[in-house]
C-alpha cells in the first residue's frame, strides 16, 4: 500500500515515522486563505480535504493523508507569524490563557474521502516579555500556527493540555487511524 502525506511539515512526517507508517511526501499547494464568514473548524477541515483531494487526483492509486492545524483564541485564528515582532505579539496574547488547537485530518483512498477535526485546549503559563523574546530568538515560533511548537522549546511555556497531544503537534493520530479504517485501511502497528 502506497501512502502519501500531502504535507511538508517535518512534525507530521516524524509522527508517521514514529508509528512505523512508511510514506512519501507530496505537499499539496493550495490557497489556504480563510473564506469570509468561514468559522475556524470548517476552515481547517476544508483545507485538509482540499489538500487530500488535490494529491488524490494526481495519485489515485495511493492512500493520501492530509492535515491542517489552526490555533484559535477568542474566535480569532492565530496563523504563522510573519515576523519576530508578530510572533512576540501572538505569544503575548496567549500568555496565561487557554486557547484551542483544531487539527483537521483528511484521508482519501480510491475516491473515498473522509475527514474529521480534533480540538484540544492548551493553556500557557504566564510569560513575561523577556521569556517571550528569548523564545522567539530560538526561531522555533516562525513556522508554526500560534507561534509555538509544543514538541520543542515551546513545551516549557505550556502549562497543560486537555486533549490529544499529537493533534497539537499537527497530526491527530487516533483520528487518522479511525479515518483510515473508514476507507478500508487497517493500521497494523508498523507492518
Amino acid at each position: 500500500m502506497r501512502v502519501i502525506l500531502a504535507s511538508q511539515s517535518p512534525r507530521r512526517r516524524e509522527l508517521l515515522t514514529l508509528i512505523g507508517m512508511a510514506h512519501e511526501v507530496m505537499p499539496a499547494d493550495i490557497d489556504e486563505s480563510q473564506w469570509p464568514d468561514e468559522a475556524p473548524v470548517p476552515h481547517a477541515e476544508r483545507l485538509a480535504r482540499e489538500k487530500a483531494q488535490k494529491i488524490a487526483l494526481a495519485q489515485p492509486e495511493a492512500v493520501v493523508i492530509a492535515a491542517d492545524t489552526i490555533v484559535v483564541l477568542d474566535g480569532e485564528v492565530l496563523g504563522k507569524p510573519g515576523s519576530p515582532r508578530e510572533a512576540e505579539e501572538t505569544l503575548g496574547k496567549l500568555s496565561g490563557r487557554t486557547h484551542t488547537v483544531h487539527t483537521a485530518v483528511a484521508v482519501s483512498r480510491a475516491g473515498d474521502l473522509r475527514s474529521g477535526v480534533e480540538s484540544v485546549e492548551v493553556t500557557f503559563r504566564p510569560l513575561d516579555a523577556e521569556t517571550i523574546r528569548r523564545y522567539v530568538a530560538t526561531g522555533e515560533p516562525m513556522d508554526k500556527a500560534g507561534a509555538y511548537g509544543i514538541q520543542g522549546f515551546g513545551a516549557t511555556i505550556v502549562e497543560r493540555i486537555h486533549g490529544d497531544y499529537f493533534a497539537v503537534m499537527g497530526l491527530a493520530i487516533g483520528r487518522m487511524v479511525g479515518l483510515l479504517r473508514e476507507v478500508g485501511v487497517e493500521y497494523r502497528f508498523g507492518r
